[in-house]
């Protein structure tokens, strides 16, 4: 007898999707037809599913609110884009093009910064608080912060994602300490952690909250990331929105044409340096960028 059933993937894993349904959770293969039409499931989805003598099968991936290539992962409330000011080091470019993704998607970004028992990190909190994102202290060697960021995921299904050996698990396990998650040491010769996280997972933390646990990256996994028309580039930037429109030529890419009210926002000291130069590096990258690549 086949039952149907409709459920959430909590887990994606070589092929396998792991499915949360009333009834319980369901290992599932996907149709072929829709790798064919290019629609993969992705973590957080929500799909419909047969079940057979135990077995799943994806039929129908339903709509969804947004999804990302990196981290893979569908239907998120918000972004948690962790850094850090000591070993390893974030560059502030990754997290300014993740937030500028998610910025596009209109998707929620907070900044938590860890390890900040080692290191305040203090230019890197102005830099976002200026920004305008809200930005959490933590440590998850002390459980600083812990509480506050626990409240912001409250009701929410959100992902955790930065650079490798930033923390993004040993906070989850401060967060929910039966979940053991493995976590690794980081290289002081190449200030960078190794890769701990292999697979993208939802975990509960209460009833209606969801945290994904998302591999690593580093500066040279940017290329593979979601792409922004560059017309929109600026949109993705909260710290550009008051100038928007304040320009001389309406279609100003607040680069170099004259009576930019962004470049002179910049002058004033209103806007960060780090993120106007992020937004440079974004245009070139986006500029080369054709309309039929992100259909």
């Amino acid at each position: 007898m086949t039952e149907k059933q409709t459920g959430r993937i909590l887990r994606s894993l070589s092929g396998f999707y792991d499915v949360q349904t009333p009834s319980g959770m369901v290992t599932c293969r996907a149709r072929g037809i829709l790798r064919k039409e290019g629609s993969s499931p992705l973590t957080g989805d929500m799909v419909q599913i047969t079940v057979e003598k135990g077995k799943g099968m994806v039929e129908k991936i339903l709509p969804r609110r947004n999804w990302f290539i990196r981290p893979a992962v569908a239907n998120v409330d918000a972004l948690v884009i962790f850094a850090a000011n000591v070993n390893p080091v974030t560059e502030p470019f990754l997290i300014d093009r993740v937030a500028a993704i998610a910025g596009d998607r209109e998707v929620k970004v907070y900044i938590c910064i860890n390890k900040c028992d080692l290191d305040p990190a203090i230019d890197l909190e102005r830099i976002y608080r200026n920004a305008g994102f809200p930005v959490i202290l933590t440590s998850a060697e002390t459980g600083e912060g812990v509480e506050e960021l626990r409240a912001l995921l409250k009701g929410k299904l959100t992902a955790f994602t930065g650079n490798s050996g930033v923390g993004k698990s040993s906070i989850l396990n401060r967060l929910c300490p039966e979940l053991a998650l493995p976590t690794g040491e980081v290289s002081e010769k190449l200030g960078r952690g190794r890769h701990t996280t292999r697979h993208v997972e939802l975990y509960r933390l209460e009833e209606d909250t969801y945290v994904a646990d998302t591999p690593g990256f580093s500066s040279f996994d940017t290329d593979q990331m979601d792409v922004i028309l560059k017309e929109n580039l600026q949109y993705a930037f909260p710290d550009f929105g008051p100038y928007i429109g304040q320009c001389q030529f309406h279609d100003c890419s607040h680069r170099t044409e004259p009576g930019c009210a962004v470049t002179a926002a910049l002058a004033a000291g209103e806007i960060e340096p780090t993120r106007y130069d992020s937004y440079l590096r974004l245009y070139e990258k986006v500029s080369q960028i054709k309309l039929w690549e992100v259909k």
